[in-house]
């Protein structure tokens, strides 16, 4: 990099410090402060942070490298706006109204105070296993391609640098870098996309495109198709026709929806009518992915064929275009917004860990603790992940390749019991407390089998995952055939199963009084939330909802 670069870098990182020495002049000492910024942010703040938690290292590094390598195939994971705006519509009322800090905390209410610690257990354990490991992971592999920096130092200064920024600045440093950071990551990212197509095409924009298409379908080739429907396509058997587009949508349903570190995020509104508007530009932001990221990925592979750019590592394919693309100066400016986007998705996992862990644990054994008290409990929780983080990343080094691989797989697992107690509880209020509590539990417990036979056989295709831990070929049938079918297929039949689950426990087990549920589901509200609702939104709230919703359906009949 050049001189001027790093001078970016620099101010960079002063403006940091400049934010957290402001967020600790202003800063009120309590949980709703430390936590949700005390739910004060306006609809700009509330949608730019949406999007910054969501955008990492898995965006920068992953989902490039998914269309290097698949081309549009996990473009599905990434047209969620509408997934957002049900967010906004649906389930953020319930929440504001039930005034909650955390997911689990709602789910007490809901359910049963067990449901809520085996929620706060599995988020916990997936927010240190993968998501804050793997961004640390994979932002050290960005960090390594962009700057030539190390791998260890990269990505083991990425988490400390973050967690003390998450430790000092809380919820509301998090806003603050988030409005700043979306704006750069943004146009930084479409200035990638529009030098990479022309530089594919040798011409203009539209030429890049039309060479991109002919060299990404070359032989055949269905990468630039998002459905894959014939058993001799190459993708068929990993994304097997509609099968891709259902369990996206269940893994959408619980990450946009019911997911702490981004429901977090509008819960900070300072009212409903802020919190849906939120939403609904995080629903426009969330159309760009796809095309500042995962495009980028197929773009760097046929900068490949054409022999423009060398990697052998599809992880590095969205770096080596930052570094070979981008001029002086302009280069400095994107790593800073891609950077401030790598620590803006760990601060959002470090927070919402602190958060579940003071509010769902803490203070349920310590009720009378302070305010005071209840923020420093959450920055020692947050240190704590940090270092758990540190410790996770050795092993994700060892065996990071296939972790990262298995991301997506991961999720298929945890996400459909915990999409399946909100959707029948908020829809349903026959639903009991017990079939809450033992739905979640025992679809948690099916889907983290099959995950620990994906981490304990890390050499196997998703399809035989359990070859080594069976060795009596008579064995593989039964349980063994059905932990085998393929991870799409799995994801939605554990969704389908545990809402059954549910269903068939309710006609058992006593319903919850009128009182418990009251406000909680959509059948139980007060004529005076109702009319809340009512008036939180406007005609103009309604067409850019359907605008986001008629771009996604336009992505879909264009790419199908």
């Amino acid at each position: 990099m050049a001189t001027l670069d790093w001078i970016i870098l620099v101010l960079f990182f002063s403006c940091l410090v400049g934010i957290v020495l402001w967020v600790i002049k202003h800063k009120k000492d309590d949980t709703s402060d430390y936590f949700l910024s005390g739910r004060s942010e306006t609809w700009l703040a509330v949608g730019a942070a949406i999007f910054a938690a969501n955008i990492g290292s898995e965006h920068l590094v992953g989902l490039s490298s998914a269309g290097a390598e698949s081309g549009m195939a996990m473009a599905h994971w990434e047209m969620h706006g509408w997934a957002i705006l049900i967010l906004g519509w649906v389930f953020v009322p319930f929440y504001q109204h039930s005034r909650v800090f955390t997911m689990p905390e709602f789910l007490k209410l809901r359910y049963t105070r067990d449901t809520s610690s085996t929620l706060s257990i599995i988020t916990l354990i997936s927010y240190v296993l993968t998501k804050v490991s793997v961004t640390a992971f994979t932002g050290g592999i960005f960090l390594q391609s962009v700057l030539g920096i190390d791998f260890w130092y990269g990505a083991i200064g990425l988490v400390l640098l973050t967690g003390i920024f998450t430790v000092l600045g809380g919820m509301k440093g998090i806003m603050t870098i988030s409005v700043i950071q979306a704006p750069i990551l943004i146009i930084g990212a479409v200035t990638i996309l529009v030098l990479g197509l022309i530089k594919v095409g040798g011409g203009g924009i539209i030429d890049g495109w039309q060479k991109l298409v002919e060299i990404t379908s070359a032989n055949g080739a269905t990468n630039m198709h998002l459905f894959h429907f014939d058993k001799a396509d190459r993708w068929y058997n990993e994304f097997p026709g509609a099968s891709v587009f259902f369990a996206a949508a269940i893994i959408g349903l619980w990450y946009w929806c019911t997911d702490q570190h981004i429901v977090q995020r509008a819960l900070a509104a300072k009212n409903l009518t802020q919190a849906r508007r939120g939403t609904i530009f995080a629903g426009f932001l969330k159309i760009l992915p796809v095309f500042i990221f995962l495009i980028p990925g197929m773009i760097a592979a046929a900068l490949r064929t054409q022999g423009v750019l060398v990697f052998t590592d599809n992880n590095e394919a969205y770096g080596t275009l930052v570094g070979t693309l981008l001029p002086m100066g302009v280069k400095g400016v994107v790593i800073v917004g891609f950077i401030a986007a790598l620590m803006t998705s760990l601060a959002a996992h470090f927070n919402s860990s602190a958060t579940l862990f003071t509010i769902d644990f803490y203070k349920q054994y310590h009720p009378t603790a302070s305010e005071h008290r209840l923020v420093v409990i959450g920055r020692i929780a947050t240190i704590t992940v940090v270092l758990l983080g540190l410790v996770w990343i050795p092993i994700m080094k060892s065996i990071g390749s296939v972790l990262y691989e298995y991301l997506q797989k991961v999720q298929s697992l945890i996400a459909p019991a915990i999409a399946a107690v909100f959707v029948l509880g908020v829809f349903n209020k026959r639903i009991t407390p017990k079939a809450g509590q033992w739905g979640l539990l025992i679809g948690a417990l099916i889907g983290f089998l099959r995950l620990g036979m994906m981490i304990f056989d890390p050499g196997s295709h998703y399809d035989n995952v359990t070859a080594k831990l069976v060795t009596d070929p008579s064995l593989r049938s039964g349980i063994w055939t059905v932990l085998n079918i393929n991870w799409l297929q799995f994801c939605i039949g554990l969704f389908l199963f545990t809402m059954l689950l549910m269903v068939v426990i309710s006609f058992f087990t006593p319903k919850a009084d009128e009182k418990q549920l009251q406000g909680l589901t959509y059948f139980s509200q007060s004529p005076e939330q109702r009319k809340e609702t009512r008036n939180s939104w406007s005609t103009l709230d309604v067409i850019s909802s359907l605008i986001v919703l008629a771009a996604c359906i336009a992505f879909y009949i264009y790419f199908w």
